[in-house]
């Protein structure tokens, strides 16, 4: 029984977390680096097609991204997740496959003029048609036996529509052991979805710490700040541009606008000023929320839904789906609200309209999320002058803001409330999920507060969950060069390893089978063989 850590190690994205148990193997999440990568991640200890479960704890692509190439490389088994999240999946994996598509046709275009090699994507559309079948809905608080010796219960974690923290319980010889997965937690008090369960039992506990050495301070009305900064904007001829994360944030800010055209919040402009959601994903995944009211909506926006109130549109609002409907929006000279992906300006259509708007002093930029060191938006934040987009060197002299109030992660405090929950004794606690000079003296501060031990482990570190002791320790070595993402060229050779590794465990099940079916078998792989042994 162990746990091996694969990533978000010492970094904010890019969960993943290995675990053998009672002749089982599973992951908790499968996500994708996002942003520049500061250690280099392990591979998983196992081929893709020998893992037996994952288990998802939200939608985001840094806990889901990776999924599609776990398939790749032969995965086919379960993936259980809330049932928001299988529906927020299959919308986010396929947008995800195709940036990945477009960015390799886009990197091929210039290759093929400059003489170079071609890449290929991380994974394609083809890869994420052929894992969203393995997905397995679950409902909050319900048992999940997933074999004899293994029970997977999912918690709400307050952070985004049907997140999760997921308690795991482990059978093995006789001894039982529990591990909680932390997922991400949420900032209570936040519009539309309900806080973050607490939970009280565990053996093991992997906590995040995206804000482990922050405060989000005292609590604000995030409307009416939004509606200050709007009001100034629109009233001066200039644009409000708003990158956010196309699922949970997004629905989190048409519900404050709501407000403010509701209640009144402006005084210096029309209530029925222009709203654009430019992203089709973001569309789509609106539609996944009013899916999902009964299990994952507070008791305001219940409320609101019951008085026959849709709490996340209002007049005013349009959408742009299409790639015209989006280039339309910087031709048209009306001042207005544009909300749209990527939330850290690393990739979509908010570079289009930063390119159109950061030059511009009568516009402004509002940031309303967490930003990974190293994006654009971090360094946007953080008082860039100049910056490049499209390969072209774009001046900085709108108004750049930062509201608070809206943050879907729960800062030091809360975090600290969270873990402090759990009844003694907790064996050990590990701190995954947050930067590099966070995660250490974070887990100093559990100890301090609760008296549990904690530890911030490294990709490739494991732990026996039996003794608790460290079994394997991973490198300490910092990447030299940022890579940002899973190199695409180096991917088509991995698939085919994976592939002969998947194959390889195949023929290790046959053992059994009737020698007719056998002789056939290997008939076929030594055909296969002969058609590509280039040595031959």
């Amino acid at each position: 029984m162990k746990i091996n850590f694969i990533g978000a190690c010492h970094e904010v994205t890019g969960s993943c977390h290995y675990v053998e148990a009672a002749g089982k193997r599973f992951l908790v999440d499968c996500g994708m680096q996002q942003g520049p990568d500061i250690y280099e991640n392990q591979d998983l200890p196992v081929p893709a097609a020998d893992i037996d479960y994952c288990f998802i704890t939200h939608a985001h692509i840094d806990h889901s991204g990776l999924l599609p190439l776990l398939y790749a490389r032969g995965f086919r088994g379960q993936i259980f997740a809330t049932e928001a999240t299988c529906d927020l999946c299959d919308i986010m994996l396929r947008d995800s496959a195709h940036i990945q598509e477009s960015e390799a046709e886009w990197k091929n275009r210039k290759a093929r003029r400059a003489g170079g090699s071609e890449v290929v994507p991380v994974y394609t559309m083809q890869d994420v048609y052929g894992v969203l079948p393995l997905f397995v809905p679950v409902r909050y608080h319900e048992q999940i036996h997933v074999s004899d010796d293994i029970t997977a219960t999912f918690y709400d974690a307050g952070h985004l529509l049907g997140s999760a923290s997921i308690s795991i319980d482990l059978q093995e010889n006789g001894v039982s052991r529990t591990i909680v997965f932390s997922g991400d937690i949420g900032n209570p008090d936040r519009p539309l979805i309900k806080d973050p369960e607490l939970l009280t039992k565990a053996d093991y506990v992997l906590t995040e710490a995206t804000y482990g050495n922050r405060e989000h301070g005292p609590k604000r009305d995030f409307a009416k700040l939004l509606a200050s900064v709007i009001e100034d904007t629109l009233s001066g001829g200039g644009n409000v541009v708003i990158p956010a994360f196309s699922v949970g944030r997004t629905q989190e800010i048409l519900y404050s606008i709501r407000r403010i055209k509701e209640e009144g919040l402006v005084k210096k402009i029309d209530t029925g000023f222009q709203v654009v959601m430019d992203s089709p994903l973001a569309v789509e995944a609106t539609h996944v929320f009013s899916m999902n009211v009964a299990e994952c909506f507070d008791e305001e926006a219940l409320d609101l839904v019951g008085h026959g109130i849709n709490p996340i549109a209002f007049p005013g609002l349009k959408v742009a789906v299409t790639p015209d409907e989006s280039k339309a929006i910087n031709t048209d000279s009306t001042p207005k609200v544009i909300i749209s992906a990527s939330g850290m300006c690393e990739a979509g259509r908010i570079r289009h309209h930063l390119k159109h708007n950061l030059w511009r002093s009568d516009s402004a930029v509002i940031f309303v999320g967490y930003q990974v060191p190293g994006t654009l938006g971090f360094n946007l934040l953080n008082g860039a002058k100049e910056v490049k987009l499209f390969g072209e060197d774009v001046k900085v002299a709108c108004r750049i803001e930062n509201l608070p109030g809206i943050s879907g992660h729960a800062d030091h405090t809360e975090l600290l409330k969270w873990i402090e929950n759990f009844s003694s004794p907790v064996r050990k606690v590990f701190v995954v999920h947050g930067d590099d000079d966070v995660v250490d003296g974070y887990a100093k501060d559990i100890t301090e507060h609760t008296g549990f031990a904690a530890y911030a482990p490294y990709s490739g570190d494991a732990f026996d969950l039996i003794t608790g002791e460290q079994i394997e320790e991973g490198s300490r070595e910092a990447v030299r060069k940022s890579r940002g993402r899973i190199r695409a060229s180096s991917n088509v050779f991995a698939r085919l390893v994976a592939a002969g590794q998947r194959l390889v465990s195949v023929i290790e099940k046959c053992q059994g089978m009737a020698n007719k079916d056998l002789a056939k078998f290997a008939d076929q792989i030594n055909a296969l063989s002969d058609k590509w042994d280039i040595n031959k």
